[in-house]
């Protein structure tokens, strides 16, 4: 386990978060703990895989409004819902809202363990994609005006003829930055090439 993954545990409940922190501190992840969503919101993430175990009910700012919240300002955090029984309408919107899961009070500590573990890795994942897209976005940056151009029209599916007329220049031209582009992309195929450039939403 990792000890630069953090979970930000938020509930109201001081004996709960703090049960809950030291039981995930045991197996070595990194807590903090917050008593409303007033409180979470002040503090600035550290830049690490992370998830957030959120109780439905909070005073002030529900643990959905902050769900809601953080979906619409591009804050990308797993989100574990902790609900007492009467609350599961509310997790399933929450569910709804893009949650990994809901844990319903009395919370086992198995399930939480298990239920963290999931939300890091899908963390973890996010952001290897993220730093894979920001890798090709760099090569992309490199890339002749001609080079996007012909990028762009290989994979809209056309024909090395077809983008020759299309930019009016050399079948043997094409074929050229056609070449080269795809080297500095590290693009091994026309199929690969094109799922670089649905990655980067090139459009022709």
């Amino acid at each position: 386990m990792s000890s630069a993954a953090f979970v930000h545990i938020v509930d109201d409940d001081l004996a709960v978060r703090e049960s809950l922190g030291d039981l995930l501190r045991s197996v070595d992840y990194e807590v903090a703990l917050y008593g409303s969503a007033a409180e979470f919101l002040k503090v600035e993430l550290p830049d690490a895989p992370a998830c957030l175990v959120l109780d439905v009910r909070l005073p002030g700012t529900s643990g959905l409004e902050l769900q809601e919240y953080l979906k619409s300002v591009d804050v990308y955090l797993p989100v574990i819902l902790m609900t007492g029984f009467g609350d599961i309408p509310m997790s399933v919107r929450g569910m709804k809202l893009g949650a990994i899961d809901f844990l319903t009070k009395p919370i086992r500590d198995q399930d939480l363990i298990d239920a963290v573990a999931t939300a890091i890795k899908i963390d973890q994942e996010r952001r290897q994609d993220m730093a894979q897209v920001a890798v090709l976005r760099e090569k992309y940056e490199l890339l002749t005006a001609r080079e996007r151009q012909v990028m762009a029209l290989v994979a809209s599916g056309l024909m090395n003829k077809q983008i020759a007329n299309e930019l009016a220049i050399s079948e043997v031209t094409v074929k050229m930055h056609r070449g080269s582009l795809m080297r500095k992309l590290g693009a091994r195929s026309v199929a690969m090439l094109t799922r670089m450039a649905e990655t980067l939403e090139i459009e022709p």
